[in-house]
C-alpha cells in the first residue's frame, strides 16, 4: 500500500443493538477505506476528561476506586463522563471537585486518549490540574472510593511498571511527566 491517504470508512447501515444510560451499541456496515466490506459492531459512549491534579508538593492525587467490570480495585486520575453539551475541560473541573475535593487554579491541555478503537468510540480529555485547593467531595452513590496522594514521579514508574493498569491514568501521568519536562 502506498503512503498516500487512502478515503475515509463510509457507513452503508447501521443497527441499534442497545440503548443504555451510559452507552448505546450498534452493528455498523461499513465499507472500509481498503474496500472491503464489513459489519463492525460499536459501542457508542459520550466520552469523558480526566484531571491529573499535582500540589505542590509534587503529589498527584490518585483515586483508588472499585470497578465491577475490573472485579476489584483500581487506581485511577479523578475523571467522569462528558455531559451533554459540556465542555471537556468543565467535566474534568466537575469530576475533580467532585471525586476528590479538589478545586485547581490552573488547567493545561494534555490531548485525548482513545479507550478501545477497535470497538469504542470514546475519547478521553486529559488536563494537568495545578495551584490546587481543598474543599468539600461529593461523589455519586454509585462511587466506591479512597482519595490518596502519591509522589508524582513514584506515580509514574507505577504506570511504567503496570502496577497501574487504567490507560487513561497512564496516559494522563506519562504525559503530564512529559509537559513538565518540556516546560523546565
Amino acid at each position: 500500500m502506498s503512503n498516500a491517504r487512502i478515503n475515509e470508512a463510509k457507513v452503508l447501515g447501521s443497527t441499534p443493538k442497545f440503548q443504555g444510560r451510559v452507552i448505546r451499541v450498534s452493528v455498523d456496515e461499513v465499507l472500509l477505506p481498503n474496500g472491503h466490506r464489513a459489519p463492525l459492531e460499536i459501542v457508542r459512549h459520550p466520552g469523558g476528561a480526566a484531571a491529573v491534579a499535582l500540589d505542590h508538593q509534587d503529589r498527584v492525587c490518585l483515586l483508588r476506586q472499585y470497578r465491577y467490570a475490573a472485579n476489584g480495585w483500581v487506581w485511577e486520575l479523578p475523571a467522569g463522563k462528558l455531559e451533554p453539551s459540556e465542555p471537556p475541560l468543565r467535566t474534568a473541573q466537575r469530576e475533580l471537585l467532585e471525586e476528590a475535593g479538589l478545586e485547581a487554579r490552573d488547567w493545561r491541555p494534555l490531548g485525548t486518549s482513545l479507550s478501545s478503537p477497535g470497538v469504542f468510540d470514546e475519547v478521553i480529555h486529559l488536563f494537568l490540574a495545578t495551584g490546587l485547593s481543598a474543599t468539600a467531595a461529593a461523589p455519586e452513590p454509585n462511587e466506591v472510593l479512597e482519595v490518596h496522594w502519591v509522589a508524582f514521579d513514584a506515580a509514574c514508574g507505577r504506570a511504567l511498571t503496570g502496577d497501574i493498569t487504567d490507560s487513561k491514568t497512564v496516559m494522563g501521568l506519562l504525559r503530564a511527566q512529559h509537559a513538565r519536562k518540556s516546560v523546565t
